[in-house]
């Protein structure tokens, strides 16, 4: 079986590292690492698109509202987890491209909401199609079978960590 660089780095320096298990280390490990170069790869999409993550994240807040997409600053600044001046940042960068737009609130002519346009919708569209382009490359390397099983044993360790997050 071919090596990879985790398993030439856990023969040379596993038996020195205090480590219980190095099967464990190497399992964590390449999940690091696939995550690390999925993010590069994200990053260099978006960076393609002129996006960041954050702008991203919240054209991808407003896509998944559905129609009208739309929401107040303040919803979407909790929804992602932000100060209202950060969000405001977001919004002016967005803005500024002409990816969403401030609108009067209907029910609340004193207030604002924020919409996706056609062209915000349109690029999150393509950024998200360039994207799974780049990831079926990544898992061209599996059969239809090993995607299948992959996704079982990722699923099972989600689950574990979604139960100890919960409590149980």
């Amino acid at each position: 079986m071919e090596k990879d660089h985790i398993d030439r780095f856990l023969e040379r320096f596993g038996a020195q590292l205090p480590l219980s298990d190095l099967v464990v280390e190497g399992i964590v490990d390449r999940i690091g690492g696939l995550n690390r170069r999925l993010n590069r790869e994200m990053d260099e999409t978006l960076k393609g698109f002129g996006l960041n993550r954050g702008e991203w994240k919240v054209l991808g807040a407003l896509w998944r509202l559905g129609e009208p997409h739309r929401l107040s600053p303040g919803e979407l600044a909790r929804l992602e987890e932000l100060s209202t001046g950060a969000m405001t940042n977001r919004l002016d960068q967005l803005e500024q491209a002409g990816l969403v737009r401030r609108r009067p609130d209907p029910g609340d002519r004193r207030a604002v909401q924020v919409e996706l346009t056609a062209k915000g919708r349109q690029t999150w569209e393509k950024v998200v199609a360039a994207q799974a382009e780049k990831e079926a490359v990544v898992t061209a390397t599996l059969s239809d079978r090993e995607k299948q099983q992959l996704t079982t044993l990722l699923r099972k360790l989600m689950l574990g960590f979604e139960a100890r997050e919960a409590g149980g």
